[in-house]
Parts: structure tokens; sequence; C-alpha cells
């Protein structure tokens, strides 16, 4: 029996050609937006992003609806939510994307800029409006339970440094670079934990966790985009480890707003299962090199990529550096 089948899934779950496939949508991502790397153009990079990945989407065998789209509050050009992508014909599928996660980064040519998608059996995906999201992540091999979004942070440290057999002086944590975390970055330093501070890109930041060998980090904290955090969760789904997530809903307008993409209980603290269920497919390819990827390289006739592409039935994880010499595909 396949271990979709003993998972409980549909023997097949998501085809896993589909795998593959998705490889393509976020390479073709990644160079349109590496293209205007550097150059301070942040609305220009997403924007080709967006095209390229629309344009790729469309050509596979999937009849797709982009629940997590490009959001509006940095008013940024959208692969819609509720957009239809894909031929039409094959699996109904929900998609999660960001072209271009981390487009201040990708402007600034500045590391861990990255072209993401995920991919779901449909109603698998948290509907996650376009609000912040509270997170906290590990990676995999820790007992569950072992953080906890309502813990203070000091615990969570302590606990997370125990479990791993290390003194505490030995974790480090990733934190976006915002005013609004001034008190959580003093809690984690002032129980000797290094921080590793981000300007953008929390989806980056959250799969980091789960390899601390290569990217020295051990525990992602915060708030981020609900979006990302939905990514984010899909990833670790396929790679493994734990996150909680809970939407800032902190105005009449923002519950009214999730109510209506039903959500009820504006308070409820979301497991990495809630926000991405069944068989999930995640891919992201380097657009700025990074801690994981390397970012896109133009030679004078060929175009090099990097890509890591996962499967949560399978649990198998790829890492897919490509040479491109077809140049006109892009």
């Amino acid at each position: 029996m396949s271990k979709a089948a003993s998972s409980g899934l549909a023997p097949s779950g998501l085809d896993r050609i589909l795998t593959l496939e998705l490889v393509r949508v976020t390479e073709r991502a990644a160079v349109a937006a590496a293209r205007l790397r550097g150059r301070g153009d942040e609305k220009a990079a997403d924007q080709a992003a967006v095209d390229a990945m629309r344009a790729e989407l469309n050509r596979l065998p999937i009849k797709g609806t982009v629940v997590i789209g490009e959001g509006e509050r940095d008013e940024a050009p959208m692969l819609y939510i509720g957009e239809e992508v894909g031929t039409g014909e094959g699996p109904e599928v929900d998609i999660a994307l960001d072209p271009l996660e981390g487009t201040t980064i990708c402007a600034k040519n500045l590391p861990n800029s990255l072209a993401v998608i995920a991919i779901a059996e449909k109603g698998s995906l948290l509907y996650a409006p376009d609000v912040y999201m509270d997170k906290i992540a590990v990676g995999p091999g820790y007992p569950a339970g072992i953080v906890d979004i309502d813990a203070p942070a000091q615990e969570n440290i302590q606990n997370l440094a125990k479990a791993k057999g290390v003194p505490v002086s030995e974790i480090t944590a990733c934190i976006l670079d915002r005013p609004r975390h001034a008190r959580l970055i003093e809690a984690v330093r002032s129980t000797g934990a290094a921080i590793r501070l981000i300007g953008d890109g929390d989806v980056a930041g959250v799969i980091h966790t789960t390899d601390p060998a290569e990217t020295g980090i051990d525990i992602y904290m915060g708030t981020g985009g609900a979006p990302e955090g939905v990514l984010a969760a899909a990833a670790l789904r396929c790679i493994g480890g734990q996150m909680q997530g809970r939407l800032q809903l902190n105005s009449e307008e923002k519950i009214a707003r999730a109510a209506k993409m039903g959500i009820s209980d504006p308070n409820k603290v979301y497991t990495m299962e809630e926000m991405a269920r069944g068989d999930v497919l995640f891919a992201a390819t380097g657009v700025t090199d990074g801690n994981m990827l390397s970012g896109v390289k133009f030679g004078r006739d060929m175009i090099q990529t990097h890509t890591i592409v996962m499967r949560s039935s399978s649990r198998t994880v790829r890492e897919i550096k490509a040479r491109h010499q077809d140049l006109d595909k892009f």
C-alpha cells in the first residue's frame, strides 16, 4: 500500500507528475524577477514574476483556484484570490502562491528572495484574509508541543534548547526586523539566545528552521503576513516541523472580512495541519542567493536555477539545479 493510501488520503492524492510541473512554474517566475533584481523597483519585479507565474500556471493540467494570492496590503499586482488557472482539465486544486516573496529584498538584491507556490486538494488550504498573523515555527525532530504560541518567548527558547540538548546560547531565532517586535527581541535576547533579524521574506524564515545545520536558524517567531503563514505551513507539512499561527483580527472590519471567508473564531490558534491539510505540493526557486537556495545565474548562453520541491504524502524533498539552454521559454 502506498503511503498516501495508508495515511487515509485518496490513493493518488495529487498526481505526482504535478511535482515536477510545479518546478517550471517557480523557475519561470524566479527568472523573470531576477532580471529586475537590484534595480530598486519592487513593483516592476513583482509584476514580472506575477505575469510569468500566471502564464506557466495556465499550462498545467489542473482546474486550479487561487486561494492565497498577491495581497492588497502592499498594493501589489495580483494573481487575485478566486482566479481560476490551469487548462481546466485535471484535478481540482487550491493554490497558494507568492510569485516574488521578498519584493524589497529583490529590488535591493539582498539574500533570500524566492518564487513560491503550494498546491493542495480542493478545500485543503486555510482561506486566510490578507491580515497579519502571529507565528511560531520549529523544524522536525522535536516532541509535539515543544513550543506554544501563548507561552512566553523565554519559555519557548528554553524548552527548545533543552529538547535539542544544547545551551540556550546556541539557539538562534529568526524574527522580522520591525518596530512591533521590539519587546519580543528584548525577551529573546534576555535568554542569551541569538537572533537573526530579517528585513523581509518570512516564508523563507520559517523554512530555514527545517535545516538548522545549514541555515543556522532554530526557531521562527513574530508577526508577518497571514498568506505567507499558509505557504510556510504547506512547506513544513512536506519537510516536517511544527507551526502555530493566530490571525490578528484587531478591528471590526477585519473580523467581518474573516467571517466572510468562513473564520468564525477570531482568536483561534491554527496548527500547521489546519492551515494546509491533505496532500500538499510545495516548490520554491531562489531569485537572489540565500541560505538554502542559490539565486538565478545568467550565463552567456544559459540560465541556472536552484529549486526545492516537495510533497507531503511521500515526504520527498528534491533539490533541482537546472541549466536552461532554451532561453526563449522565459
